[in-house]
């Protein structure tokens, strides 16, 4: 195709191309438009699809010329990425469109590239693995969550305290000095639901009496416009109730699942607990490998992978589309921090040719089927239905990626 192609920006992975179609080839377009359109309109005098296209175009000069100028478009960028030799990251985008009858037609094509990594130092990196002891202390304080969970709420008739659950009515002053019709709450007072001076309040109140006095709003309130300020508040307690924790027993042990003495449940939460901190702790070296590796071969990465990532954890966590940019900012770096991981990923696989073959995926399928007792091939039909044997591809890969790099990082003892 007969274009000029001139670039006018390139940083990063950003590219920007100001393209210019010469008239005559955009009258050669306008010719083909009008034979295409031709074909799908009718005209008195002629049969269905057979009015010349001189016609047509007289007739629809301006739907024709539409459909040239996409033509053209469409054409015109293929041939720019082609030239260009650009790998492109997401779709084009086009900008400061000219297409002025008997006019070179001109655009500026905005466009991302992907991302080439050198990663020319993966070695050399002081990687330090936290400490993954389960002790003690650990434990008990797991035995009593889970306690915590079990506890039972019964009412109490007299002023709540830390720790009590309450049923209150709130009325908060409007700007206009008026109380309003207050609203229902449940509130387990000394876990930051309510501001210090609501929970004073209410510990000031007996079970069926009601309360109210000026209370000033703390100075880092979330809403600015509140801070600091001073208002009435009534509050009407409807109920009392306190937390009775079950007695650390044998009974307690069976209830909470399949173990027999208080002995096993310990033993069991020690064994959870540890794995999910080697777990912990294995991402975290995994994260400094990361980190520095970015740190030692910076590259950008293109915005476009980076929002579909975000677009993603915005369907993921249900986000409406009112909170998008709110939700943006706050996840945008967490996001790109993924693009990064993977980028690097993807490039050592390939180039120390560590991605994990199809025989390596069967091997893992027939582990994850010894664990659960089950039929490989069942095993691998569920994992193919649900889509998920990419996901163990993946995840081997990973595993002999990060392999490759420890050995070339030995990880010290935190």
């Amino acid at each position: 195709m007969n274009i000029s192609i001139t670039p006018t920006e390139t940083a990063g992975v950003s590219r920007r191309l100001q393209i210019t179609v010469p008239a005559d080839t955009v009258a050669s377009y306008e010719d083909q438009a009008a034979r295409k359109y031709a074909t799908q309109v009718r005209l008195p005098g002629f049969r269905p699809g057979k009015a010349p296209p001189s016609m047509v175009r007289k007739r629809f000069p301006e739907a024709v010329r539409q459909e040239a100028i996409e033509l053209v478009i469409n054409d015109a960028f293929r041939e720019a990425i082609d030239r260009e030799g650009f790998k492109l990251a997401a779709q084009p985008h086009i900008h400061d469109l000219k297409s002025e009858p008997g006019q070179p037609l001109e655009f500026e094509l905005h466009c991302e590239v992907r991302p080439e990594l050198a990663l020319e130092k993966v070695d050399g990196f002081t990687i330090t693995r936290r400490d993954t002891t389960v002790t003690e202390e650990l434990i008990d304080e797991q035995i009593e969550r889970l306690r915590e969970q079990k506890a039972d709420w019964s009412p109490v008739e007299e002023k709540p305290a830390p720790g009590d659950m309450v049923t209150v009515i709130l009325s908060t002053e409007e700007t206009d000095g008026i109380l309003p019709e207050g609203k229902e709450y449940r509130i387990v007072l000394g876990g930051g639901q309510a501001i210090p001076g609501i929970e004073e309040l209410i510990m000031e109140t007996a079970p069926g009496a009601s309360s109210e006095k000026s209370v000033r709003w703390p100075e880092d309130f979330p809403d600015e416009s509140q801070r600091g300020a001073t208002k009435l508040v009534r509050v009407q307690l409807k109920d009392v109730k306190r937390k009775a924790l079950p007695a650390l027993d044998d009974a307690f042990a069976r209830e909470i699942g399949d173990f027999d003495t208080v002995q096993v449940l310990r033993d069991a939460v020690r064994t959870d607990m540890g794995e999910h901190s080697k777990r912990e702790a294995d991402a975290d070296v995994r994260g400094q490998l990361i980190e520095q590796i970015v740190t030692a071969n910076p590259f950008d990465v293109p915005k476009a992978w980076v929002m579909q990532l975000v677009d993603g954890y915005m369907q993921m966590y249900g986000v409406p589309e009112n909170q998008k940019q709110t939700f943006t900012q706050e996840f945008m770096p967490m996001a790109e921090r993924q693009v990064r991981r993977d980028l690097i990923v993807d490039t050592l696989a390939e180039r120390e040719s560590l991605t994990a073959s199809a025989a390596d995926v069967d091997a893992r399928v027939e582990e994850l089927a010894k664990a659960r007792n089950a039929d490989p091939g069942q095993v691998y039909a569920q994992l193919q239905k649900a889509g998920r044997l990419t996901e163990v591809e993946r995840e081997l890969t990973e595993d002999r990626v990060f392999g490759w790099l420890l050995e070339k990082n030995p990880v010290t003892a935190a």
